[in-house]
């Protein structure tokens, strides 16, 4: 018999020892703990297995011990490195960015790492919590917690990763997430339960996008993402186009990203239901799409901006409507919009974003549309800043979700800084139109921190040694952020392939290229026009069979 050494020993395994019927003991050290002494007998031989179980009781740890146990050591090894070689890329990307491949190699682990692996599929935003060091471990309500957009941009990454397993999963986790009438929720525990209440239209419509992804990639293996698809089209239907929520949560009404992205998707559950041979509902669903694509520029552009002279004419961030109001009428010019966390009340026409380049990262505008091309010049002249990296952007202006002035923390109120996910976007812009977006892979390589983090945020003011606040440097917002990481593997493999890795094909044939105008006007509960152009159907949509009753006496 041999002493094998002592292990840290807690109440509750004493049992737990008798029962393996070895020969135990307990002896006090040095340092005062009670350490457990084992000997074996090797009287069979000198080779042998240690296993160490740790459980929550007695009974978790010993099962799990004991399960290890049944399967031969030469089978676990073997399962342990082949789960470590499935976290390769399939696809090398080393050749397109500026580091080596070093920053694409850890964002797709990190990702990974994001996926619960109890409840698989489910992507949190974040494991870290934005300005933390003035809050506690109770924090839930936010990057914990898994929001549909942001688990969509990870799924997205991965493919592009070459990837298929875990964004089918994340396909499958939403699809089971799914309400009966096609909605999402604004976000969800790791087990599936909605946590805040919001309804935001792009994270309804973006499940759409991945199954159409995971299509094209061949790998929907078994699973049929038609009843997801179906549902969540005839959500947007019946609600849209104007969203309770935007992209950045705060306000309502006609927004250009949200648009893009319903398009993109209705065209996509078109595609599915082609696959179908069901032309009945091609045709229904492209009708729809075309008749909001028509309608963009009078939703959310205005012809009276003020910011930049000689540019009065661009996207605004959101045209303000209430959907509770169906049948208000959207005006640019004339909106009021009250901007979140003490940003004030300002008209809408002078309250932009760079949420437009979805219209050009999804194909449904033309990289050198004129629009377009003046509503950059609006937003670099307003939200764009040059850090020691390279150039990032502000959300919007009058942006309160930041640090304050002086460096204190978020707390409802504050200034919205630079995002790394905003040099990203403006990357994939810039292959959409042509030009290099390597100086935006540098530049996103080099936000990262020491460890290879991208921050929500950057601090783009002068520096505040007290805070710890660098001028180019993370500030204390969510770090490392998902939606940074997957936007820089986006990049990295638009690069490579050159285009959008996000493009919808039939989505850039239609609208960007062929532009393709529309024959039906819509009316639904949710969305009441006042009058429609001369020529034109109207379409009345409902959820249920019903009588209607026109007049033309006013």
């Amino acid at each position: 018999r041999r002493s094998v050494g002592y292990v840290g020993f807690s109440d509750g395994w004493q049992d737990l020892m008798d029962n393996f019927q070895l020969d135990w003991e307990f002896k006090k050290a040095e340092d005062g703990n009670v350490a457990l002494i084992g000997e074996i007998d090797l009287s069979a031989g000198m080779e042998l297995t240690l296993g160490v179980g740790f459980g929550r009781t007695r009974h978790s740890a010993s099962a799990h011990l004991l399960q290890a146990f049944a399967t031969s050591f030469a089978d676990q090894r073997e399962k342990y490195v082949s789960q470590w070689r499935r976290a390769r890329a399939d696809v090398d990307l080393s050749t397109h960015t500026n580091d080596g491949g070093s920053m694409a190699r850890l964002s797709q682990c990190l990702l990974l790492a994001h996926e619960d692996k109890t409840f698989q599929g489910a992507f949190v935003a974040s494991l870290s919590i934005p300005w933390g060091d003035t809050k506690d471990d109770d924090e839930r309500g936010g990057y914990h917690l898994v929001w549909t957009r942001d688990m969509v941009q990870t799924a997205t990454a991965l493919l592009a990763c070459g990837q298929t397993e875990s964004p089918l999963r994340a396909l499958i986790w939403l699809a089971c997430v799914q309400a009966a009438d096609g909605g999402l929720p604004q976000n969800s525990s790791i087990g599936g339960e909605a946590y805040w209440k919001g309804i935001q239209l792009d994270e309804v419509a973006v499940p759409i996008l991945l199954a159409w992804r995971l299509q094209q990639a061949d790998a929907l293996r078994q699973f049929n993402p038609w009843s997801l698809v179906s549902r969540a089209a005839h959500y947007l239907i019946l609600h849209g186009p104007v969203t309770a929520q935007a992209r950045w949560e705060e306000n309502s009404g006609y927004s250009p990203s949200t648009l893009a992205t319903i398009i993109a998707s209705v065209v996509c559950a078109a595609e599915f239901a082609r696959g179908g041979k069901d032309d009945r509902a091609v045709e229904f669903l492209l009708d729809y799409a075309d008749w909001l694509a028509v309608h963009l520029e009078e939703w959310t552009v205005t012809g009276r901006g003020e910011l930049v002279p000689g540019k009065p004419r661009h996207y605004v961030r959101i045209t303000p409507v209430d959907p509770n109001q169906a049948a208000a009428s959207p005006d640019p010019d004339q909106a009021e919009l009250f901007v979140a966390n003490g940003g004030g009340k300002h008209p809408a026409r002078n309250i932009v974003s760079g949420d437009f380049l979805q219209l050009v990262r999804l194909g449904v505008r033309a990289a050198d549309d004129p629009l377009i091309v003046d509503s950059l010049a609006v937003i670099d002249q307003v939200l764009k800043r040059d850090l020691p990296q390279g150039p990032c952007w502000r959300r919007y202006n009058h942006d309160g979700y930041g640090e304050k002035s002086d460096g204190s923390a978020y707390d409802g109120t504050g200034e919205g800084h630079c995002w790394p996910i905003l040099t990203g976007e403006r990357g994939h812009y810039e292959l959409a139109a042509g030009r290099d977006p390597m100086p935006f892979i540098k530049a996103m390589e080099q936000f990262a921190n020491a460890g290879g983090m991208l921050s929500e945020q950057l601090w783009d003011a002068d520096d505040l040694p007290a805070r710890k606040l660098k001028f180019g440097g993370p500030t204390g917002s969510a770090m490392p952020l998902c939606w940074a990481h997957a936007e820089y593997i986006s990049l990295v493999r638009s690069y490579k392939d050159g285009v959008c890795f996000d493009r919808i094909e039939p989505v850039y044939r239609r609208y960007a290229k062929g532009r393709t105008g529309n024959k039906v006007e819509m009316w639904t509960l949710a969305h009441q026009p006042q009058r429609i152009a001369p020529g034109k159907a109207l379409r009345i949509k409902t959820k249920k069979t019903a009588t209607i009753h026109w007049s033309i006496d006013e």
